[in-house]
């Protein structure tokens, strides 16, 4: 009988490799074409990934927990039927690529009930048989488990002896996410050992903003420059738009998106990304602005493409669509790509400042702090104004500081006399 081996397949977006979540055979099972084998988690989704062979299994090359690069061995099956694998590939990618949601700068997984990919209705839901007389295991944990929706939170979960019916779920839906998982855990560690110290694996979305941010560091020789500004007059021009733009709400966001939009026109050399193979600048034609926002499920960027043609009432329209997909964890995984400059505003942490991590591979990020009551002077007098501090960290390679401070300071004019700086664009 011939032995087939299957191969980790390509999961699409990039993604290079994949943690054993969970079997769903073992050695000796037999299993049909398509039949769901291994229960996997990547940087962008948990998912389930079918068999393109029938047959007996042979052997299961990775053990639960570990990971796996994509092309290496990952079941064996012994005796029967191939399927095409190369169609059984591209429909799972398409079935990824619509069931995704996103987390991080550029990677991540919804978790509500529409980011979860289905099940095949060929696939069996569980690969062992409950003894005769217990409770349908499906229907059991229908009726008493809590929502659990990723196996990595389970495992942590397990790992750490919490009881899933304990755990509060702060995320949105009732579910109960890693950053819940991690506070039980943290409150039940005491006596373990004299530290009261938890161990917590990197892995999954922690492991991809962990690995993001530390090659930012490691390859981009960032500099940081800000200025204070007098925001009073961007306040006000906000709620003036607010009120002229019928049927769309403006908010302060997407005004700071749009003079953005135009101070980059200005300084072109900060949309760019070094190719460091070719020792070139690649400068864009267009921008795709990427909003930084913290949720539940980690930090993630989405992205408006070609933010530089959309008017103030568009951009509007586009970052309200962004921040809701977000905020209810919803964002495919299209939407968290294509970046060039990114725009924070850490100002919603209650924070002044912040020397921000560039998003690797763009060339600078433009950040501003919270806007508060303080002593300004105006035309020679003090007087009480709403300030803000803005801050840029820029890719040294593609620009010197006479870039990034013009960069910087014409932005600073614009929030300081916004209504010049949009002229007719509304």
């Amino acid at each position: 009988m011939s032995m087939q081996v299957f191969l980790l397949p390509d999961l699409g977006e990039g993604l290079t490799e994949a943690e054993i979540v969970q079997w769903k055979v073992k050695p000796g099972d037999t299993v049909t074409i398509d039949q769901v084998v291994v229960e996997v988690e990547t940087a962008k989704a948990s998912v389930e990934v079918p068999c393109p062979f029938e047959g007996v299994v042979g052997e299961l090359h990775a053990a639960e927990g570990t990971s796996l690069a994509v092309g290496a061995p990952l079941i064996s099956i012994t005796g029967g039927a191939v399927a095409d694998t190369p169609a059984t590939h591209e429909r799972y990618r398409e079935e990824e690529r619509a069931g995704s949601g996103n987390v991080l700068i550029g990677y991540g997984t919804g978790h509500g009930p529409a980011g979860r990919r289905k099940r095949s209705a060929a696939a069996p839901q569980w690969s062992e048989k409950a003894p005769q007389g217990a409770p349908n295991r499906t229907t059991a944990q229908h009726i008493s488990t809590p929502k659990v929706l990723s196996p990595i939170v389970r495992s942590m979960a397990l790992r750490g002896g919490l009881d899933l019916g304990s755990i509060d779920a702060e995320g949105s839906h009732g579910v109960i996410t890693r950053a819940d998982v991690e506070r039980a855990l943290a409150g039940s560690a005491v006596a373990s050992s004299p530290e009261g110290m938890t161990r917590i694996p990197i892995t999954g979305i922690r492991k991809t903003i962990a690995d993001k941010l530390s090659r930012s560091r490691a390859e981009i020789p960032e500099a940081t420059v800000w200025v204070d500004v007098d925001a009073t007059a961007l306040l006000q021009a906000r709620r003036d738009l607010d009120a002229s733009i019928d049927g769309v709400k403006v908010t302060l966001l997407a005004v700071l998106a749009k003079l953005t939009m135009i101070a980059l026109a200005k300084f072109p050399e900060l949309n760019s990304t070094v190719d460091t193979a070719a020792d070139e600048i690649l400068r864009y034609e267009n921008v795709g602005l990427g909003i930084a926002a913290q949720t539940s499920r980690g930090l993630m960027v989405p992205v408006v493409p070609q933010a530089d043609k959309a008017d103030l009432k568009e951009l509007a329209e586009r970052l309200a669509e962004l921040t809701e997909l977000a905020r209810t964890g919803s964002l495919p995984a299209a939407r968290l790509s294509g970046g060039t400059f990114t725009l924070n505003n850490y100002g919603v942490f209650g924070v002044d400042g912040s020397a921000a991590i560039i998003n690797h591979p763009e060339a600078a990020i433009l950040g501003i702090g919270r806007i508060i009551d303080r002593p300004w002077v105006v035309d020679g007098a003090l007087a009480v104004r709403k300030v803000a501090q803005l801050s840029l960290a820029f890719d040294h390679r593609v620009c010197d500081g006479g870039v990034a401070g013009g960069f910087l300071r014409t932005v600073a004019d614009f929030v300081e006399n916004p209504v010049v700086a949009l002229g007719s664009v509304r």
